[in-house]
């Protein structure tokens, strides 16, 4: 990042999810706007540039597998990926029960976190792929929505096979809550600053009191 109040910004995004949920489909129609079905379940970075509410934003993009044989991936999760990353996009497939809830175990998993000093409040998108195939759904729209609600993250049902513009609102969207996570922190970190220099000067007149 460049600066808050400059034009520019860089940001970190892993994207993450199980098998055959079209993740990598939906980071590639992104990308390119091509829609490309067939993918291995293999490690990918990507930057990419792109423009939001007219500024320029260079996002570095994590493809990241998902180990549902790793008992310990949640925890190198956190280790690793949650260090780096700025924001994340969790991605289940609207006819694959197992990884909605894989999702909501990894939400639940980030948001209580407390090893790792904000991970809790990282800007999380929720999307479930694959909504061309509604005849073959197993995971309703609202379930989606209240898993989003309840974790104060962003939802998209989306098809990256059919819609390229509902997946490229799923990056806009996460670019904005990363900017918005940015201006809190920022103003919180401010706010820390002035109690903590009041503090000094209350001690400081108590002490020259005595």
């Amino acid at each position: 990042m460049t600066g808050l109040n400059g034009q520019r910004m860089d940001a970190n995004v892993v994207v993450l999810g199980t098998d055959n949920v079209g993740k990598s489909a939906l980071i590639v129609r992104f990308l390119t706007r091509r829609f490309i079905g067939e993918y291995g379940d293999i490690e990918s970075f990507y930057t990419h540039n792109i423009v939001v509410d007219g500024r320029e934003q260079t996002l570095n993009i994590w493809d990241a597998p998902y180990s549902q044989q790793d008992p310990s991936f949640e925890t190198l999760l956190c280790e690793k990926r949650l260090q780096w990353a700025d924001g994340l996009v969790l991605v289940y497939s609207i006819c694959d029960r197992a990884s909605f809830n894989t999702v909501s175990r990894l939400v639940h998993t980030i948001k209580t976190t407390k090893d790792f000093l904000g991970f809790e409040k990282m800007p999380i998108v929720i999307v479930g792929n694959k909504r061309d195939l509604h005849h073959r759904r197993t995971v309703l729209s609202e379930e989606g929505r209240l898993l989003a609600l309840s974790a104060d993250c962003q939802f998209y049902e989306v098809s990256a096979a059919e819609n390229y513009h509902s997946v490229l609102m799923v990056f806009h969207g996460l670019v904005d809550r990363i900017r918005e996570s940015r201006v809190s922190v920022k103003k919180l970190a401010g706010i820390k600053g002035i109690v903590k220099s009041m503090s000094a000067v209350f001690a400081r007149r108590r002490t020259d009191s005595l």
